[in-house]
């Protein structure tokens, strides 16, 4: 009989290509992931991966074999999600994960009080991260995410509609002159915004807006980027709650319809019915307009007047 812990560890070495990288995502150590994997190749009886100076490679066998493993995973957390759903206990923790900027806004609002008051027994716990974390692995019970969920496990709805505009550095601004249109963003430096493979949207308008731009830095998290264009490196998007309250930044264009991103309210299909997840859901859906106004804000004039001075 295998266990499926052993499962898991294959699983994370074929996704990840190393035993560390596969040991920082199960949160365990690299000991334990090769102790697993040796385990599990004496119990199948064959090498289900190799060893080549650029990480691990699954052989034939291991290739051939992760489809059933998937299978596996899929089946044990549908399972984890349905002892979940059956919980009908108003207490515990219900996890939330959401762009740092978003987390840090509504812990500073009254909502977590106003939902601690209603539900005493339960707790928010925040995953901040700019990552998409996977509602059906369990990462997370609910989501606030700037983009429409592609998984048709999802359950959710648009909750509102965050504006974007390109920044620059006081600096930046009196040494390069400001930017007057679309046009001008070709002759500055770029700033751009990386979150894990996926090109983020923000880029791809820049790119495509400004082709021949000559790229100064790519981060990996808003705070990142707020710091470099703060530096004077370049021009940078920022959704414009952020911008606006950095008094460091001036908006130079914008706000730009092509960067208006959608915010939605998720979770898994399976947890909807359980009810300290689905206690959270609701709140937020009742408190909309506080929650629409501390995600998107309101756009400031002052701004506008200051990219122009």
């Amino acid at each position: 009989m295998f266990d499926w812990n052993d499962l898991r560890h294959f699983l994370a070495i074929a996704r990840y290509g190393s035993t560390l990288a596969a040991a920082r995502a199960l949160r365990v150590s690299q000991s334990t992931v090769h102790r697993r994997m040796d385990e599990l190749e004496r119990q199948v009886g064959r090498q289900l991966v190799t060893r080549n100076p650029t990480g691990y490679k699954l052989t034939e066998l291991g290739e051939d074999l992760v489809a059933y493993a998937i299978r596996v995973e899929e089946a044990a957390l549908a399972f984890q999600r349905r002892v979940a759903a059956v919980d009908t206990n108003l207490t515990g923790a219900v996890r939330v994960t959401c762009p740092e900027p978003v987390g840090i806004r509504l812990m500073q609002s009254t909502l977590l009080a106003k939902f601690s008051e209603r539900y005493p027994g339960l707790r928010v716990e925040f995953v901040m991260s700019d990552k998409l974390r996977d509602l059906g692995k369990g990462e997370a019970d609910i989501a606030f995410r700037a983009a429409a969920p592609e998984d048709n496990a999802l359950f959710g709805r648009k909750i509102a509609d965050v504006p974007w505009a390109i920044y620059a550095s006081s600096d930046y601004v009196a040494q390069h002159g400001v930017v007057k249109n679309v046009e001008d963003i070709g002759s500055h430096a770029l700033v751009l915004f990386d979150v894990e493979l996926k090109e983020h949207f923000t880029n791809r308008w820049l790119q495509s807006a400004a082709p021949n731009a000559r790229i100064a830095a790519r981060c990996n998290s808003v705070t990142a980027l707020i710091s470099t264009v703060k530096s004077g490196a370049g021009l940078g998007a920022l959704p414009v709650i952020i911008g606006d309250k950095e008094a460091e930044l001036v908006r130079v264009l914008g706000p730009l319809a092509e960067l208006t991103t959608q915010f939605y309210l998720l979770m898994h299909e399976d947890m909807k019915n359980t009810p300290r997840v689905r206690a959270f859901f609701d709140f937020i859906v009742e408190e909309l307009h506080e929650v629409r106004t501390i995600i998107s804000g309101r756009l400031t004039p002052s701004a506008d007047a200051r990219s122009q001075s």
